[in-house]
């Protein structure tokens, strides 16, 4: 698990160690909530009409699957419903991940900080036909080249439960460094939670992107679908 060292060469006239000079900024623009295509999957924001689809995507799903959700698995139409009211009305922008054109599961582009380009990715609630596929790792593509290719944000941040052992590989798998633990970051179900900080940086993406290109070229994939090469680090 990689961890973030910072540079200290760069000092100022009094001999202190300072960070680089960031010419020209001016800040990130805010989510439009524009529609991402890919090769599998389609992004666009997130409508009430989503609900039917989405409540089949979770209605397969373990309790288990939401252990680390701020919420419980819905298990009605009208639950899904509020559900994706909430999303819709929070500050947040939130995508709906397309199969087929039906609904699958929901991430979210939250915490935006334009002054200082900064934004996370989080929220993330996908179904059944969208967990641990080929699809899932293209919705986080879809979404991490719109925050630095289209929208010009400096840093992305991921955060997790620092015990949810599956979102921990699935940060270093995307390509996020692990940046530490945050210790009683919040209360939530009751139950305390330690958070995990990962982050990738612009300077850093193009690298991040070339790597989670070439594993979803359709090269990758055998006749039967199985991948060639391996995403794990």
């Amino acid at each position: 698990m990689r961890v973030h060292v910072p540079d200290a060469t760069r000092r100022n006239e009094f001999g202190q160690p300072v960070g680089d000079p960031v010419p020209g900024w001016s800040g990130a623009a805010h989510p439009p909530g524009q529609v991402l295509k890919g090769r599998r999957v389609t992004l666009r924001p997130l409508e009430v009409g989503d609900a039917p689809g989405l409540h089949a995507a979770y209605e397969g799903q373990a309790d288990a699957d939401w252990t680390y959700l701020p919420v419980e698995r819905p298990r009605t139409l009208r639950e899904v419903r509020d559900l994706v009211e909430e999303r819709m009305s929070s500050a947040a922008v939130t995508h709906a991940v397309l199969r087929e054109g039906i609904a699958c599961g929901v991430a979210s582009l939250m915490r935006i900080d334009q002054g200082n380009g900064v934004i996370e990715i989080g929220w993330v609630a996908f179904g059944t036909p969208l967990q641990r596929t080929v699809s899932s790792t293209e919705a986080q593509r879809l979404l991490m080249g719109h925050v630095f290719d289209d929208l010009g944000y400096r840093r992305l941040e991921w955060k997790c439960d620092a015990l949810n052992a599956p979102s921990m590989r699935a940060a270093e798998r995307l390509g996020y460094t692990f940046e530490g633990t945050f210790r009683q970051a919040i209360v939530t179900k009751g139950r305390n939670r330690d958070t995990a900080w990962w982050s990738i940086t612009d300077a850093e993406w193009p690298a991040v992107r070339e790597r989670l290109d070439a594993w979803l070229d359709p090269s990758n994939f055998d006749d039967s679908g199985q991948q060639r090469a391996n995403l794990s680090p």
